[in-house]
């Protein structure tokens, strides 16, 4: 059977995936979404109960796809309070948003809630032909177009599609098919994840604590529980996951130190091992890569969905531009303009990550003396707790139209 054919063909239906259906809804081209499971948040794995810290140039792109309403709605909370701190030594960072002048920091919100936002508005606008469930089985590209050729569920489907776009994770397979090549580097370190009872409220702030095997994190969530990102190392994540809940909080509670009183109610552990992964070019004729897909980091600092969204933000403007009297969104003009506007964005933030794991995790005293006298002067330093602060808010660098609070494309 041949399918119809498609301004832009989007493989991957999760929350990067979504959200660049719902920007390039605005620019008029027909778009279409390939994705592996039915679309609904109870079976798109990436729609879970993971917090997401979103940053607040990624409110404003939400916003300006037309969902952050409807997140906001079911539970965001603000971070108002960022404190930073490096476990056993006197090294510490607190940053306020009244410093900065803006309302919040960032903000926390469940995979769950975004998904479920993202599919309602999808939904609601018509903003992609969904086909799901569907597997790529293959990809064929010229100079005129893509033909993707989809499994539904038993049933051979060839698409075609001026532009395909990856946005299905860190799945190899559809990389594999176009010859993306990727760089990748296991840091030894899995995410341990989940919700606890601490014994004073967090008042808004988020806790990044620096510990021998990786940064601990405990971010403020709606009610009176809050969420823990617990990084440890590889081979003793099996065991930390068998532990007793009594077990399980009071190594916790050592790592994390006495600043909210006593954890309590651990929730259900969850775990995700880290990796660096970055594709050594995200983009080949008439394709391209966005989100996890094209890299994965760390998740300290909470920069990963973040840089994703900017990639969507990025792409749907260029689109937008190049397509206003050529509906050609796979042209090489579009791409390569798209490669060279993220490039800069990916890199810093991939070195920004990377660089703070390699710091915190060398004992060397020198190392440990240079990296407390760091977060000292952060602290009393105002220039460098701004600068630090429009990085992470994502705020930094050429900004796309939607993170300025504008349509990814002009209106007339």
């Amino acid at each position: 059977m041949t399918g119809r054919r498609h301004d832009v063909a989007i493989v991957g239906g999760g929350l990067i995936g979504a959200s660049l259906a719902c920007a390039l809804k605005p620019t008029g081209l027909d778009v279409a979404m390939i994705e592996a499971v039915p679309f609904r948040s109870d079976s798109q794995p990436s729609y879970d109960e993971r917090l997401f810290t979103l940053a607040p140039a990624s409110k404003r792109i939400l916003d300006g796809i037309g969902v952050w309403r409807a997140i906001e709605s079911h539970g965001v909370t603000p971070i108002e309070h960022i404190h930073i701190s490096d476990r056993g030594h006197w090294g510490k960072t607190r940053l306020a948003a009244t410093e900065f002048g803006v309302p919040a920091l960032g903000y926390t919100a469940p995979a769950r809630v975004i998904g479920l936002s993202l599919i309602q508005r999808i939904a609601d606008t018509g903003a992609a032909t969904l086909y799901c469930p569907a597997r790529v089985v293959g990809i064929e590209t010229d100079e005129q177009g893509v033909s993707v050729s989809v499994d539904a569920q038993g049933s051979a489907i060839e698409l075609g599609a001026r532009l395909l776009v990856l946005a299905d994770g860190g799945t190899p397979e559809t990389r594999d098919m176009l010859g993306i090549g990727i760089e990748a580097k296991d840091y030894g370190q899995t995410a341990v994840l989940c919700t606890v009872t601490p014994e004073s409220p967090l008042a808004n702030t988020a806790f990044e604590r620096f510990t021998s095997t990786g940064p601990l994190a405990v971010l403020p969530t709606t009610g009176s529980r809050c969420a823990v990102v617990w990084t440890v190392r590889t081979e003793e994540v099996e065991q930390i996951l068998g532990y007793s809940d009594r077990e399980f909080m009071e190594r916790l509670q050592s790592r994390f130190g006495d600043w909210l009183g006593r954890l309590t109610a651990p929730g259900r552990r969850r775990s995700y091992p880290l990796k660096l992964v970055q594709v050594r070019d995200p983009v080949r004729r008439r394709a391209l890569v966005v989100g996890n897909a094209a890299h994965t980091i760390h998740p300290v600092a909470g920069q990963g969905f973040n840089l994703g969204l900017r990639d969507v933000a990025v792409l749907a403007e260029v689109l937008a531009t190049h397509c206003v009297t050529d509906p050609d969104a796979g042209r090489p003009e579009a791409l390569n303009a798209y490669r060279e506007w993220r490039r800069r964005d990916t890199r810093q933030t991939t070195r920004f990550t990377d660089g703070l794991i390699r710091v915190f995790a060398n004992d060397l005293a020198p190392m440990v003396f240079g990296r407390n006298i760091a977060l000292a002067v952060l602290n009393h330093c105002r220039p460098a707790k701004r600068y630090l602060v429009r990085r992470t808010m994502g705020l930094s660098g050429r900004l796309p139209r939607l993170v300025r609070g504008l349509p990814p494309t002009r209106q007339e």
